[in-house]
């Protein structure tokens, strides 16, 4: 039995500025939330590593809460649960910000993770060297403990820009959105879902060879690990 399908092109011509603008929406939030997530997860997760009083316990208590409830939650929470409170974002705002939390609290634990498996060696080099507190994690730990933490925080990048998919659900017409309007009113739902599949392909791909070139570049020689 042989299956025959017939891809009508004229899609790509009629949709494709669409698409295209979808897919500068979803790229957009994702160059803030990421960033946004590595910041996070630098100074939580130091805060954690260094177990600093009080700043230690918010963050832990931030890392359980958004890890331990899913994002869909979260951007609900954020649209549709503050302006009872008095706090209205909009659906770009809460789409940056819901996935720059979210980016946030796995880096937190991805870096803390890296920062703790530093060797003690070599921090007490740092001392020795005459570096205080600060200055032996900004030569030491965190040069070691950052490249320790970068392929696990790959993961949480590539994740961010995926869940922005997720958006829908508030209406922000980021690329999954713009496709499910298309599809809700046109007879192409083949050439709909396969073309965002290829972007989605294309777009991760891309950004996680990108950052594997960077993990690479950046690895740490056998003796320091």
């Amino acid at each position: 039995m042989t299956l025959a399908v017939a891809i009508r092109w004229e899609y790509f011509s009629t949709f494709g500025d669409e698409l295209l603008a979808g897919l500068g929406r979803t790229l957009l939030v994702s160059a803030i939330a990421v960033p946004g997530s590595l910041v996070i997860g630098l100074v939580l997760g130091a805060a954690r590593a260094h177990r600093i009083p009080v700043a230690s316990q918010l963050a832990a208590t931030y890392v359980e809460v958004i890890r331990n409830t899913p994002i869909l939650v979260q951007i609900y929470f954020a649209y549709y649960g503050l302006p009872s409170v008095g706090i209205k974002l909009d659906a770009f705002t809460v789409a940056y910000v819901t996935l720059t939390v979210w980016g946030g609290a796995f880096n937190t634990e991805n870096f803390r993770a890296g920062f703790e498996a530093v060797a003690t060696r070599y921090r007490e080099a740092g001392a020795a060297l005459g570096f205080g507190r600060l200055g032996t994690f900004l030569n030491v730990t965190l040069p070691i403990g950052g490249r320790i933490s970068l392929p696990a925080s790959i993961n949480t990048y590539i994740s961010v820009v995926k869940n922005s998919s997720l958006m829908y659900v508030i209406g922000y017409a980021e690329l999954t959105t713009t496709a499910l309007n298309i599809n809700a009113n046109t007879p192409y739902t083949l050439e709909t879902y396969g073309t965002l599949a290829v972007i989605y392909l294309t777009v991760v791909w891309t950004l996680s060879a990108v950052i594997r070139l960077l993990e690479s570049r950046l690895a740490l020689p056998k003796e320091a690990r």
